[in-house]
């Protein structure tokens, strides 16, 4: 087990990546006023952007959707990846060296620091093989894209590349970039063999196998020679970067879609992908020399969302609530058998998951040539439930025609039904397998399959979800006050100053009680801010950060579950006041409102309390009270007087 990262080295990598360089490789941001940028969410279809910035934060929050968090928290959303991953990635672009708890390595077998160098030499490699695509020796694997119909755009697109023929092409450029031997042998780009060290990849188009990040970790290739007696298609080996089991050709350029459409198309080749995307179908990816696993599966979670029970509830329109994951399978029986493994990962999250098969047996990249984009979309669009596919592909081995070819296709496929995890379908499996069977008599097949034994269904079918992933828990958000309301309004907006601008604040805020916010969320707030240290912690902290961004942590940490992600909506707000010459004012004006208002509320209960006493019977109190509310009064004066 790898070691769990420094928290002190977490929080440098709040600070140094700035989160509006790293949130505008994906969204287009313009300023929205002082310290405030703007832009259309990455997260849902919106026309007019809510989604905001505030670099001085080191915070976003969209205020059309509720997603909201820091660098890290985006990183992790956009990308799919889990902490670690998050944390390791922005680490390398801000160049910072993790420090691992226990000794511990940033990935099982590397080195801390050598990943990075990993990355560099794929990086270098790729624009190699992109290079020599051009060359008079690279004929043959033009020619080859040619007749599937990829012009010199669509290579470049997909950073198709050739390998040339020669012994150490390769090897010999990367030793000029200042790569070694055991660097070059780590990475998997060149092999070791009894003539000594050559490249893995020689006379073949190669593909760059990229992480969501983008990263270039890997490699595919496809034989274009005839002297070339390896495989047809070769992949980078198991290297401390690739894991065949946990990548996804075109996942990085498929993810944006993926995750606005909650759809993902899974082919079985990378000319297939290429068909898919330039067919329109901008949600297509490959599994690389590997079946679709269970840990693809979480890299399609991450990104589609886990709707629960919703997912997979397919509409009157053909859409489906909660995600579709579809496959393209041929329809011969590696097919369905490729179709059954799928089964049984299906029971691993609640996509609704889906066939597409060709009925004359053309992949998307042939069906794309012989009939055009329009028949590949229709492809897609013509899917057929796996359930479905998997029950009438078991049937189709029997004969329906005789009673005993019936009951043996009843036999084989009650324990398919059997072992459909969602509850709500099995039944209308089971109806439905009556009506493909010809067997009248419903009640028959519903025994069967409430007696199919669980050793009987199919091997592959999974009834948990992979440990390392635990089920996604919906975090609860504190309901905030109607923004109508003025004197909620005012307690909003001392809270945002509080938190996006400390430095202007008085000193004062710290003095408010416990109970001057009125509204129990922003109450919360108030609370967690005063856990936090209130101003004496925050000034600081803003002194030694530059900015807001440990001030923001700070409170979040305080701040009770649901509360969290109010903090980090309050802190990215945009202002209503946003020339700087006037933002010192406005702030102060704001907490000096709040403050009226406490005094005013303190007025009102004083009042009450001296119409509920006896001036004769205690006259002591009373005229305590009295005095009371003559200086509360007095300071108000004073207040509204200053102001």
């Amino acid at each position: 087990m790898a070691g769990r990262i420094r928290r002190e080295d977490v929080e440098a990598v709040r600070e140094r990546a700035h989160i509006e360089e790293i949130v505008g490789q994906h969204v287009t941001l313009r300023s929205a006023g002082v310290g405030s940028m703007k832009g259309l969410c990455p997260f849902h279809d919106e026309r007019s952007p809510s989604f905001h910035v505030r670099p001085q934060v080191g915070r976003y929050h969209c205020f059309g959707c509720g997603e909201g968090g820091d660098v890290i928290d985006f990183v992790q959303k956009v990308d799919g990846l889990g902490f670690s991953e998050a944390v390791e990635y922005l680490a390398g672009k801000v160049g910072l060296q993790l420090r691992y708890e226990e000794g511990g390595a940033p990935r099982p077998g590397e080195e801390p620091g050598k990943r990075r160098r990993l990355i560099e030499a794929h990086k270098v490699a790729e624009e190699f093989y992109r290079e020599q695509l051009s060359t008079p020796a690279a004929a043959a694997g033009r020619q080859f894209l040619a007749e599937r119909g990829f012009d010199r755009t669509a290579a470049a697109d997909f950073g198709v590349g050739f390998a040339p023929q020669g012994w150490d092409s390769l090897m010999r450029h990367l030793r000029g970039r200042g790569f070694t031997e055991a660097e070059l042998t780590l990475s998997g780009l060149v092999s070791q063999g009894q003539r000594g060290v050559y490249d893995r990849f020689r006379g073949r188009l190669v593909w760059p196998i990229r992480e969501l990040t983008g990263e270039t970790v890997g490699f595919g290739a496809r034989h274009l020679f005839e002297e070339d007696q390896g495989p047809k298609y070769l992949n980078t080996p198991e290297t401390p970067l690739y894991k065949k089991s946990h990548v996804l050709y075109g996942i990085d350029l498929a993810k944006r879609d993926l995750q606005r459409d909650k759809r993902v198309v899974v082919v079985e080749g990378y000319t297939d992908v290429m068909a898919m995307h330039l067919s329109g179908v901008g949600t297509a990816v490959a599994t690389c020399g590997t079946a679709f696993g269970s840990d693809h599966a979480r890299i399609v979670r991450r990104l589609i969302g886990d709707s629960g029970s919703s997912g997979g509830v397919q509409l009157a329109s053909g859409a489906s609530v909660g995600g579709e994951i579809i496959f393209t399978f041929d329809g011969d029986a590696a097919g369905q058998k490729a179709a059954l493994r799928a089964f049984g990962e299906d029971q691993s999250f609640s996509a609704q998951t889906f066939v597409a098969v060709e009925k004359s047996g053309m992949d998307p990249c042939e069906l794309r040539q012989a009939k055009g984009p329009d028949a590949v979309r229709a492809l897609v669009a013509g899917r057929t439930p796996l359930y479905e596919f998997v029950i009438r592909s078991t049937l189709a081995s029997y004969d329906l025609r005789t009673a005993e070819g019936r009951i043996g296709a009843l036999r084989a496929a009650a324990p398919i039904v059997a072992g459909i995890r969602d509850a709500a379908l099995r039944p209308e499996y089971t109806r439905l397998l009556s009506g493909w069977l010809g067997i009248d008599d419903q009640d028959s097949v519903r025994r069967a399959v409430q007696g199919a034994s669980p050793s009987s269904r199919p091997a592959t079918t999974r009834t948990e979800r992979p440990s390392s992933e635990p089920v996604p828990v919906p975090v609860a958000r504190m309901p905030v006050p109607d923004r109508r309301d003025p004197v909620a309004q005012i307690e909003r907006t001392a809270l945002e100053v509080v938190l996006q601008r400390p430095d202007l604040v008085a000193a004062d805020f710290d003095e408010l009680p416990s109970d001057a916010f009125g509204a129990p969320a922003y109450r919360a707030v108030h609370e967690a801010i005063r856990a936090a240290g209130g101003l004496t912690v925050a000034r600081p902290l803003l002194q030694s950060s530059g900015g807001s961004t440990g001030w923001v942590g700070a409170v979040i940490e305080q701040a009770a579950g649901p509360v969290r992600a109010l903090v980090t909506e309050l802190a990215v707000a945009p202002l209503p006041e946003d020339r700087p010459e006037s933002l010192e004012g406005y702030v102060k004006g704001v907490v000096l409102r709040l403050v009226e208002i406490g005094f005013t509320r303190h007025i009102a209960d004083l009042r009450g309390r001296l119409q509920r006493m006896d001036a004769e019977a205690d006259p002591t109190a009373y005229q305590a009270a009295f005095a009371e509310l003559v200086e509360v009064e007095g300071r108000r004066r004073n207040l509204r007087e200053s102001a």
